[in-house]
């Protein structure tokens, strides 16, 4: 089965930490440019960070530089995601893409692959 899987969210508080994971079967991730977004109730859906196929190069929106940093691990076929010093407004439903032409950044397009979100809530 071809599926894109997160995994990691929860309830922390602010200031706390959370890895969100992004893992697939059915293909290789290594050779897809990977995105993660992420929607807030009544918001629209945000590019959060990517990172490409090539180089690995990454990305990321202003909001999050210096707290946020993607990852892959080629071995276990999965992107992560560490969340540090979390803030409410970080609060979403994060969701993982994949394509393998393009860089998963406009989140109004559409991925080769899209997974069914991880709920990150922050609160105290």
């Amino acid at each position: 089965q071809v599926r894109l899987v997160e995994s990691g969210g929860g309830l922390v508080q602010p200031g706390g930490s959370l890895r969100l994971s992004c893992a697939a079967s059915g293909f290789t991730l290594e050779h897809y440019g990977i995105g993660w977004f992420r929607q807030a109730p009544g918001k629209k859906r945000e590019a959060v960070s990517c990172i490409t196929s090539s180089d690995d190069t990454t990305y990321y929106i202003d909001s999050v530089k210096g707290r946020f940093t993607i990852s892959r691990d080629n071995a276990k076929n999965t992107v992560y995601l560490q969340m540090n010093s979390l803030k409410p407004e970080d609060t979403a439903v994060y969701y993982c893409a994949a394509d393998l032409g393009r860089l998963p950044w406009i989140p109004s397009l559409e991925y080769d692959y899209e997974g069914q979100g991880t709920q990150v809530t922050v609160s105290s």
